[in-house]
């Protein structure tokens, strides 16, 4: 009965993948929301889709949410989208118009997002020469802090 809507959305999907110059290998999380993503039909045909497992794919569903998704979610969603801040204030002014009821919680949102640098890094083979290049870039991004905090201290 959904099959057909599946598969539309499925279609969709790879238009996006291809339209953003990415192939499904490159895709690191799936997030579904709302209630119906609930049908295993849907996380069985992704799953099939991407070439993975269905653990791959997370839900964010609760009945006792009044929104699809809650402004709790959306700083996960940033990160899995790796959504830059130009990106991220478009997205908060459409869900700020959608929920209204939700402005405050969007506001800390956006609040906490300041001066926050995002670097996507490309997919590593070794889990460990990951860590290693993330540990490189937080400390460089502490020296260059550190270095600017002294350089205003004796202004």
């Amino acid at each position: 009965m959904i099959a057909p809507f599946v598969e539309e959305t499925l279609e969709a999907i790879h238009i996006a993948l291809r339209a953003a110059d990415l192939t499904a290998s490159q895709v690191e999380e799936i997030l579904l929301v709302g209630g119906a993503t609930r049908t295993p039909l849907i996380r069985r045909r992704l799953a099939e889709a991407f070439g993975t497992h269905k653990s791959f794919i997370s839900q964010v569903t609760n009945p006792a949410y009044r929104v699809p998704l809650p402004a709790q979610h959306i700083p996960a969603l940033f990160k899995v989208c790796h959504l830059n801040a130009q990106e991220q204030r478009a997205f908060l002014d459409v869900y700020a118009r959608a929920h209204p009821g939700q402005f405050g919680a969007i506001e800390e949102l956006a609040s906490l997002e300041e001066g926050v640098l995002r670097i996507p890094l490309p997919q590593f083979a070794d889990p460990e020469r990951r860590l290693q290049v993330e540990q490189l870039i937080r400390d460089f991004a502490e020296q260059v802090i550190t270095l600017l905090r002294d350089a205003e201290t004796k202004a």
